[in-house]
C-alpha cells in the first residue's frame, strides 16, 4: 500500500472479528515501531502485547474508572455515551511504554522531559500505519491512568505507559472521518 494511501485511509477502529492475530504479523507491526525517529537515537519505547484476557478486564475496569473521573472532571456529557468495550474484543492490545530516562537534551530544560514521549508518539503512528497496510484495524486508547496502568502492567516507576493500540481484523470498515483543509493549519514563515 501506498504510504499516502495509508495515511488518508487509517481511522480508528472499535469494532473488531474475533479472529487471533498471528505473532508474525504482531511483530512486523512493531517492528514499524521500532523504526520511528527518537531524540539521541535513544528509542525510549518497549511494547507490551497482551492477549491474556484477565489483564484485558483489568485494563478494560481501570478505564471505565477514569472514564468516570473525566466525566466528574470535564463536564463533557458526550463522555457518558463512548463504550470501551474494544478493550475485551480486541484481540490484542499493544500497551507502549515510555522510559523518561531516555529523552533528549530536553531532560535538562524547564519543562523536563518530553521528547520520550514525541518519540513514542511517532512509533506508534507507524504502527497504525502498518496495521492498516497489512489490512488490520487499530485504535489508539489513552483514556486510563498512568500510576494505575503501570501497576497492572507491572512496569518500574521510570516508565510510563502513553497509550493502547487496539489491534484485530475490523469487523467493518472504519467510518471515514472529515479533516480540515491545510490551508487552515499552516502558517509559512519565509
Amino acid at each position: 500500500m501506498d504510504l499516502f494511501t495509508a495515511i488518508r485511509e487509517r481511522r480508528s477502529c472499535r469494532d473488531f472479528l474475533n479472529e487471533p492475530v498471528e505473532d508474525e504479523i504482531i511483530e512486523k507491526i512493531i517492528e514499524a515501531g521500532v523504526w520511528a525517529p527518537s531524540p539521541l537515537n535513544s528509542q525510549p519505547w518497549e511494547f507490551i502485547v497482551i492477549t491474556n484476557n484477565e489483564v484485558k478486564e483489568n485494563i478494560y475496569t481501570e478505564s471505565e474508572a477514569c472514564k468516570k473521573w473525566a466525566i466528574e472532571k470535564s463536564g463533557w456529557k458526550w463522555l457518558e455515551k463512548y463504550q470501551i468495550d474494544f478493550l475485551k474484543s480486541a484481540p490484542v492490545l499493544i500497551a507502549v511504554i515510555g522510559d523518561s530516562r531516555k529523552s533528549g537534551m530536553d531532560q535538562f530544560q524547564e519543562d523536563g522531559p518530553v521528547a520520550y514521549q514525541h518519540a513514542c508518539a511517532a512509533a506508534l503512528q507507524n504502527m497504525h500505519l502498518a496495521a492498516h497496510a497489512l489490512g488490520y484495524g487499530t485504535l489508539w486508547f489513552t483514556l486510563f491512568d498512568k500510576p494505575t496502568m503501570r501497576k497492572i502492567l507491572e512496569l518500574e516507576n521510570e516508565k510510563t505507559p502513553l497509550a493502547v493500540i487496539c489491534l484485530g481484523k475490523p469487523f467493518k470498515p472504519p467510518q471515514q472521518t472529515a479533516r480540515k483543509d491545510i490551508v487552515k493549519k499552516v502558517k509559512y514563515i519565509r
